[in-house]
């Protein structure tokens, strides 16, 4: 090689190890001081300090030193806890102009559409929710790449795209799920069961199951099923799926064979049935939004809260925290923490470790979310009270930061 050459080559590796030491060096740094700090392992730190330098947690400890020249968010009697993670969500799902919910040819336009998508992003930001795993729609993926250019505020996004049901034969199933892989999706959905609307029968055989679920393990994607019957949670938890949803008629049985498989379970207490009661002028008429699909929600309450009483106390079973949040629901997502501890009997802190660390777990990215900790993205919210005592306390959201930015400060 000429010296030349040579040398403009060594210039530009020099160049290329050296600026982005540089550009670290520049990196803001950001002190939050809070009188107490849940880590979301269940540990408590009081009069804490975190120092953030750009988008990740340098330090985090009681009485730490504060960096020159750093920015400094005094929270005062704040409680700090990792940034809430909701494991299912369709931030998709609005009301249209009319006050009804959108669900096709409704005259909306796709400007409306996308403000009130929009909207439903930062409001559930605002809520304290930094990730969403949307489970799922097409419209998620512009989304996905809007929040994370910074061009709206939204939860971290994860997605499924389009969800697959039992219309598609097992060979099928598979070109789909590698469809989606190659789409762009962060997990595969798919629908084991018929909505709780029309009773949760089985609906995927064994063998659709064992197809998509298999497909997506050999793609290196999870796959979350949505299933109430036991017989369809039974036949996705053999089928070697990842994670089942909602498992309203759950049994004991079935639970532990979950607990065996170290299939993560997704159920919901009240959040998802509640907005749907209380918002049934805007759903009513749609598609299975009736008389009998509304009767069987009311019926659904009770049965929700025993099987979730169950499943917390399944020998291990790792439930974790979702919301299935939709039209209406963006930005109450905590409400179902609260019934979760209200009318499911959860401890409040276990309620939490569910809605961090557990979920980062179950979602891959437990080595950068869920816990406040040295080398751990800065997602961060900052609530009056402690959640730990009293899970209301999450209601009452002063600050949030995700990514190192910080979207609410209300202090």
């Amino acid at each position: 090689m000429p010296v030349r050459r040579l040398r403009s080559v060594l210039a530009a590796a020099f160049l290329a190890l050296v600026i982005p030491i540089g550009l670290r060096a520049q990196e803001p740094v950001t002190v939050i001081r809070a009188a107490r700090v849940l880590d979301g392992t269940g540990r408590t730190i009081p009069n804490a300090t975190i120092v953030v330098r750009g988008t990740r947690i340098v330090s985090v400890g009681p009485n730490t030193a504060v960096p020159a020249g750093a920015r400094v968010y005094d929270l005062g009697s704040l409680t700090v806890l990792p940034g809430i993670i909701d494991a299912h969500d369709h931030l998709a799902w609005h009301f249209n102009p009319q006050g009804r919910y959108h669900a096709g040819n409704d005259g909306e336009t796709e400007f409306e559409g996308a403000l009130a998508i929009a909207g439903n992003a930062n409001e559930t930001l605002r809520s304290g929710i930094t990730t969403a795993q949307s489970l799922g729609s097409r419209e998620d993926k512009a989304l996905r790449a809007s929040i994370a250019s910074g061009q709206i505020p939204g939860p971290r996004l994860l997605t499924s795209l389009v969800p697959l049901t039992e219309r598609s034969s097992p060979d099928t199933l598979r070109q789909l799920v590698r469809q989606r892989k190659q789409e762009g999706a962060d997990v595969i959905k798919l629908f084991a069961s018929k909505s709780i609307r029309e009773g949760g029968t089985q609906t995927m055989t064994d063998e659709q199951l064992s197809a998509a679920c298999g497909e997506a393990k050999a793609v290196g994607l999870r796959s979350v099923v949505h299933a109430h019957s036991a017989e369809s949670m039974r036949a996705a938890a053999l089928a070697g799926c990842s994670q089942i949803e909602h498992g309203v008629f759950a049994t004991p049985e079935v639970l532990k064979l979950l607990a065996e498989r170290k299939v993560y379970f997704d159920p919901q207490v009240c959040l998802v049935f509640r907005n749907y009661l209380d918002n049934r002028a805007k759903y009513n008429g749609i598609g299975n939004y009736n008389d009998s699909g509304f009767a069987s929600m009311e019926r659904a309450l009770p049965l929700a809260a025993k099987a979730y009483k169950q499943a917390i106390s399944t020998p291990g079973l790792d439930v974790v925290y979702g919301t299935d949040a939709v039209a209406g629901a963006h930005g109450r997502n905590v409400e179902e923490l609260v019934c979760r501890v209200r009318d499911g009997g959860q401890k409040p802190m276990d309620a939490i470790v569910a809605a961090t660390s557990l979920n980062a777990r179950a979602m891959g990215m437990a080595d950068s979310l869920g816990t406040v900790g040295a080398g751990k993205l800065a997602d961060l919210i900052g609530v009056e009270g402690d959640p730990s005592q009293s899970i209301e306390a999450l209601r009452r959201v002063r600050f949030v930061m995700k990514n190192g930015q910080v979207f609410r400060n209300d202090r």
